[in-house]
């Protein structure tokens, strides 16, 4: 008899065959949670991109309009100003006489040869809003010779503590002369400089910075609304925003004998026609990604189907998200506006159809699309907000409900996985101590059959010669 058996073989199939079952189910049951989870995630960004899509749309919309309509603005002279018109804009024709531009200070000092920094004193540097801040110079003398250079004075000026970038120092070198140069950061009157000298010790140093050359002065823009006679507009800055949902720029004054410009604000249906197709490419979009996830799958094409396939909470999203683009919105809905969905429900845009319905009313745009992200959501753009809601909100909403619950079933997955393979080597164990032992039992019988059959022969042996003598 000679040994067959392989203990540690015989154990892992015999407890493979037992567990493999067990083994099987847990396993495809972990792996659905995890497509589960990874589905999840994919339709959270799909709907998160979608709502950034909404508000980015509404834009600075109010509840009377909508970011998807837009406007232009423009001068009649670009030269005088430019403007640019949000989605709050009102059409209309405004008219403006510009007497002069904001500027900002800046003034040049000379005869700044090198002087000694030690003693040399404390500048000040007053601006007339009622800052201030002083710059030690004593100690801004960076040569290595004790001497305080133009370069020295504005890097201990631009490095003041209090500064905060209203007073910008730098050099300029004019001929064989290098000058301090110093700059408001701002335009306007408030940002006006005075340097006070008083707490410089150095009689050449406070003679040079007592008497700069102002290459431009610290003024505020002033515009008349309505051109010379007209509303006054002062202000430190060149950019107004008198008129409502237009941010004007003026670049140049006007002379005495100019006429006033002309600034017309007006919708622009081509850029409507482009914010338009922005939510009609968001919204397929998102649907073709729900699409993917809720597919039945075909048996004959051999395609699988999606993770959400029989899932009645996703594809309520789905339906609800077509019924919102169907819904009409203050007596008119996007097939007014020449949007339309094929049998898939794709959306196109026919911008010959937006442009006649924006001509016979250029309200229609806002009152269908309204705004989202707002504290008052409104139109198709705030109800689909509203909704998306329930399943974006943090903690509370659909999605993260629905992670959480796939967490907790992970863990719970593991730890099945975890006893189950303690089970397993339990079961492995106790087949391989069988196994050994009967390995042991056969290599004993083994020896025994061996011993039996040598002695039989020998026995044989002696017989055969007692009988021939």
């Amino acid at each position: 008899m000679s040994s067959t058996i392989n203990p540690t073989g015989t154990a892992t199939n015999l407890a493979t065959a037992y567990m493999q079952p067990m083994q099987t189910q847990l396993s495809n049951e972990m792996t659905t949670a995890s497509n589960t989870a990874s589905a999840l995630t994919t339709l959270q960004t799909a709907l998160s991109t979608f709502d950034s899509a909404l508000t980015t749309l509404s834009g600075s919309g109010t509840s009377g309009g909508s970011g998807v309509t837009a406007y232009s603005a423009t001068f009649s002279n670009p030269a005088i100003g430019t403007a640019t018109a949000s989605s709050s804009a009102t059409p209309g024709t405004y008219s403006f006489y510009v007497q002069q531009l904001a500027t900002a200070q800046q003034t040049v000092y000379a005869n700044l040869s090198s002087v000694p920094a030690a003693g040399a004193g404390t500048l000040t540097l007053d601006i007339a809003n009622g800052n201030s801040f002083s710059v030690n110079l004593s100690t801004a003398g960076t040569s290595g010779s004790g001497s305080l250079s133009a370069s020295d004075i504005a890097s201990a000026i631009n490095q003041a503590s209090g500064n905060n970038g209203a007073v910008v120092a730098s050099v300029v070198t004019v001929g064989s002369q290098t000058e301090l140069l110093l700059s408001a950061g701002q335009t306007g009157a408030d940002n006006a400089i005075t340097l006070d000298t008083s707490g410089i010790t150095n009689s050449t140093l406070q003679s040079a910075l007592s008497g700069g050359q102002q290459l431009s002065a610290a003024q505020n823009a002033i515009v008349y609304l309505g051109g010379q006679g007209g509303v006054a507009l002062q202000q430190d800055s060149n950019t107004f925003t008198s008129v409502a949902g237009v941010s004007i720029n003026f670049t140049q004054a006007q002379s005495a004998t100019d006429a006033p410009v002309t600034l017309t604000v007006a919708s622009d249906a081509s850029a409507t026609a482009t914010n338009v197709q922005t939510f009609v490419s968001a919204y397929n979009t998102v649907q073709s990604a729900l699409s993917a996830l809720t597919a039945d799958g075909n048996a004959a094409t051999g395609a699988a189907p999606g993770i959400f396939a029989n899932d009645p909470g996703v594809e309520d999203l789905e339906n609800q998200l077509n019924q919102f683009v169907r819904q009409d919105f203050n007596g008119q809905s996007l097939i007014n506006l020449g949007v339309s969905a094929d049998q898939n429900g794709v959306l196109s845009l026919n911008q010959t159809t937006l442009t006649q319905a924006l001509n016979a009313n250029p309200a229609a745009v806002g009152d269908v699309f309204g705004n989202a992200g707002l504290i008052n959501n409104t139109g198709m753009l705030g109800s689909i907000n509203t909704y998306l809601q329930s399943w974006l909100t943090p903690d509370i909403g659909q999605i993260a409900e629905r992670q959480s619950s796939v967490q907790a079933q992970q863990k719970s997955l593991q730890n099945s996985q975890t006893q189950l393979t303690t089970q397993y080597n339990d079961l492995y164990q106790r087949y391989l101590t069988q196994f050994t032992n009967l390995q042991s039992l056969q290599a004993q019988m083994s020896q025994t059959e061996s011993l039996y059959f040598s002695s039989s022969s020998s026995t044989s042996s002696s017989s055969s010669t007692s009988t021939g003598l």
